[in-house]
């Protein structure tokens, strides 16, 4: 996708592929994760410009800070977003208590896995697509939860850095609080992405552009290995599921 040269064009773009997609696919409309960070917040704006009415944010707190349910709120009301609230504590309490495990990532990754099946469960029901939320510096990375925020049918942002999906909000009037707050997943009390991922999200966009232009004689050495790291260690979350062939 081209950069974000004129963020008012692609944002419209963007709706218009949205809406495309949904028609070809014989759908009535879009669900979507609303977790009041960025990038669902773009993806809201955008779904309710292409598909009107037609959209639903679920909004699906999990062992979460009640901040984020507000700044969901917040946004919804912001572009008249249809949307409902899904708290998954007891799916989520339930679930780790049955099943055999060690805390960590492992446990914290199953809040993203129940959220797809929520999305999925409403799609199917009102004849929605999912729309996905990721952008292309977390997908490059592996900085997604498989089988969990990656599982959608349409991804209208994994095509954009993440700088650019900032200037894509700024353009569709995403509110300038949200804009600002510091990008986290949620995934425990105080995390945020930049300080899991060890680096700022500027500093990642450059490498990662300088990656992608085969120069990267301008950036940090350290920074540029421990980035080439993350993309060798996640290849299997991009690439197909390997099928034995007899």
């Amino acid at each position: 996708m081209c950069k974000v040269d004129c963020p008012t064009e692609l944002a419209r773009r963007i709706a218009e592929w949205l809406r495309e997609n949904v028609h070809q696919a014989g759908a009535r409309g879009l669900v979507f994760g609303m977790s009041g960070g960025l990038d669902s917040s773009v993806v809201a704006g955008l779904a309710k410009a292409a598909c009107g009415k037609d959209v639903l944010g679920l909004i699906m707190p999990c062992h979460s800070n009640p901040e984020s349910t507000e700044d969901a709120l917040k946004v919804a009301r912001h572009f008249g977003v249809r949307t409902h609230i899904v708290d998954l504590t007891p799916a989520y309490d339930a679930l780790v208590t049955a099943v055999p495990h060690q805390p960590g990532i492992a446990t914290a990754n199953v809040a993203p896995r129940l959220r797809m099946t929520a999305l999925y469960c409403a799609a199917q029901s009102l004849g929605y697509l999912v729309c996905g939320t990721s952008n292309k510096t977390e997908t490059l990375i592996g900085y997604f939860t498989k089988w969990g925020d990656s599982a959608c049918d349409l991804q209208p942002l994994a095509g954009l850095y993440k700088y650019q999906v900032r200037e894509l909000a700024k353009a569709i009037g995403v509110p300038q609080e949200i804009i600002e707050k510091p990008p986290s997943a949620g995934l425990w009390e105080g995390q945020t992405d930049e300080g899991e991922i060890g680096m700022s999200y500027s500093e990642l966009d450059s490498i990662l552009q300088a990656i992608e232009a085969n120069d990267t004689s301008r950036c940090n050495p350290e920074s540029v290995e421990r980035v080439l790291k993350l993309i060798e260690a996640s290849k299997h979350k991009r690439r197909p599921v390997p099928v034995f062939e007899p």
